[in-house]
């Protein structure tokens, strides 16, 4: 689903970093994580449930949190980049959480399609696929693997950067009030404004939930460039 340079970028380097970048580069990311487990165990409440997650490694946060919360919950982590979801893994089985994930390294579109998940994340993704096909192809392949009326928590960067130029003056100050040196801010800024598409709006993001099957979206946070949302499979 995401094209071949997307997910070679997030190599064993990118991996190790991970973490610290994005509690760096998003203020508020535990929130943001801790808020959709709370929807989604809000929407499906606390019996056995299965849970995709698509774009799972990194820090393995959705999991981490979601698992925590809800002990009956079990869990697909799907990504393509194997050292991301080998260190989201690493993650999962020091918390314990191991035996109620599955690792599936892939596309959600390789996933079986008559699995009918309980909800979907995808947090973190869609600013990572360049082209708008594949943006709405990945919804469409969840949708896909949704039951009727299932949540799905979609977070991403959802404006071109150039378009706010305060908000990049306050993410590069940012990485300033983390110790990053001016050297460092201007390769920071470089890689943001190359490294990723985001959606150009929040109303881009809407429409192309609605294109792939679902319903009702609902804005739950927000952090410079961030936004995050549930939404619904259709009935």
């Amino acid at each position: 689903m995401t094209s071949t340079d997307s997910i070679a970028k997030f190599d064993l380097s990118r991996s190790a970093e991970y973490e610290t970048q994005s509690r760096i580069a998003l203020a508020g990311y535990d929130a943001c994580h801790e808020l959709a487990a709370c929807l989604l165990s809000a929407q499906l409440g606390s019996d056995e449930k299965t849970i995709l997650v698509a774009g799972a490694g990194g820090t393995g946060q959705e999991i981490l949190i979601a698992g925590r919360l809800e002990p009956a919950w079990k869990f697909v982590a799907a990504d393509p980049a194997p050292a991301m979801l080998e260190q989201a893994m690493a993650r999962i089985d020091a918390a314990g959480l191991s035996s109620r994930t599955q690792a599936f390294d892939g596309t959600v579109d390789a996933l079986p399609s008559n699995d009918r998940f309980d909800a979907a994340t995808l947090i973190g993704v869609l600013h990572h696929i360049p082209e708008q096909h594949d943006k709405d192809e990945i919804l469409k392949e969840l949708s896909k693997r949704l039951k009727p009326g299932a949540p799905l928590i979609v977070a991403c960067n959802r404006c071109p950067y150039e378009s706010q130029p305060l908000f990049l003056k306050a993410w590069a100050t940012r990485w300033r009030m983390a110790g990053a040196s001016e050297a460092d801010v201007v390769a920071k800024l470089g890689k943001i404004r190359q490294g990723a598409v985001p959606p150009a709006s929040e109303a881009d993001v809407e429409a192309m939930l609605g294109k792939a099957g679902f319903v009702g979206p609902l804005r739950f946070f927000s952090s410079l460039f961030w936004s995050a949302w549930i939404a619904f499979k259709a009935a």
